[in-house]
């Protein structure tokens, strides 16, 4: 059975809960905020199939990509509500189209990180934007083998580490699974996130810092009360990367509606810029990271992805031609599968 005897040996992936075939591991919160694998050792039948899809107990090869690419979407709203060039949605649109289904991280009812998946290009938009905090993989990952195994294309989205454990978790290459990762400077904390968020709009409203706020329409409403706010208010939406002042100057916002009636709120934007987000300079500076990130099992390009997304940050300096503040991708393409997949773009 898999032996998780220190925090740096375990990236949180949820392969091995997902892959055994009694059931008996499950995903325990520790009290830094990050889940864990707890072993039923009476129900365990030492099948070792949950060390056998670890990404950090199976090594795998550092590799180059074929080619990196700039890359933007050419719907400019897309690329307004993506983190940096929409490249994620323009892969994800083409797997749509191929009749696929495309998983990713998405926000829950009570502000949580979870993946998901969806069968339409509307449904995509609650993929978009980055989510700094560690996504629950949940059931996913037999999702994915379900889709594969009725002859669907897939895309999944998710970190070096979680593609890793898919990769390992399926145990088959699949000429229709498309894998995306993005460079990743690690996971904070969920429950430091929450913290912070609880803090911040408190302060909003138990103080007048609202009066110079100005009104936003986010993009996805999630109309359930929150526990995270006071009476009367409610959390629209969270942003990391509002390109309200533009690409190069993105803040981290958060929508809040003061509810006066049923049918009428007030919504308003917090909206501090990058350098000015206390959880974002303690994300920048490694203070709450999970523990198994300073020691990552799929850096270098070792994850196995099709895809590894970033941001392409000096293009003004690269191709001044491409840069207008909203955002351009930098895609490392990996695999033939994978050039087939952007030729068009």
């Amino acid at each position: 059975m898999i032996s998780v005897l220190g925090n740096k040996q375990c990236c949180g992936c949820g392969a091995c809960e997902q892959v055994c075939p009694k059931q008996c591991i499950g995903m325990v919160t520790d009290t830094e905020g990050f889940r864990y694998p707890k072993v039923n050792a009476d129900q365990c039948i030492d099948c070792h199939l949950c060390e056998k899809v670890c990404p950090m107990l199976q090594s795998t090869k550092l590799s180059k990509p074929h080619s990196v690419e700039a890359m933007r979407i050419m719907d400019k709203q897309k690329r307004i509500e993506s983190s940096s060039g929409g490249a994620f949605t323009a892969i994800a649109e083409e797997i749509i189209c191929r009749g696929g289904v495309v998983f990713g991280a998405v926000w829950t009812e009570d502000w949580q990180v979870e993946h998901r998946y969806c069968e339409s290009i509307e449904g995509l938009a609650s993929f978009r934007g980055s989510k700094y905090v560690q996504c629950d993989t949940g059931c996913s990952y037999v999702q994915v083998r379900d889709f594969l195994r009725q002859g669907r294309w897939v895309l999944f989205s998710g970190t070096p580490c979680q593609c890793k454990g898919l990769k390992l978790f399926l145990r088959e290459e699949y000429d229709k699974l498309v894998t995306v990762d993005f460079i990743c400077h690690g996971v904070p904390s969920n429950k430091v996130f929450r913290s912070y968020l609880r803090e911040e709009i408190h302060n909003y409203v138990l103080t007048d810092v609202g009066k110079n706020s100005v009104l936003l329409h986010p993009t996805h409403q999630i109309p359930e009360a929150d526990a995270l706010t006071p009476r009367g208010w409610r959390l629209m939406g969270i942003r990391f990367r509002d390109k309200r002042n533009g690409w190069k100057k993105y803040s981290f916002a958060l929508a809040l509606a003061e509810v006066t009636t049923e049918s009428d709120q007030n919504t308003v934007l917090l909206s501090p810029i990058f350098p000015e987000s206390s959880y974002m300079k303690g994300y920048g500076a490694n203070i709450y990271l999970r523990p198994s990130c300073h020691n990552c099992p799929a850096r270098s390009f070792s994850s196995g992805s099709d895809f590894t997304l970033a941001d392409y940050w000096g293009i003004e300096g690269q191709h001044p031609e491409m840069d207008d503040d909203m955002g351009t991708s930098l895609v490392a393409v990996h695999t033939e599968k994978a050039e087939d997949l952007v030729g068009p773009y």
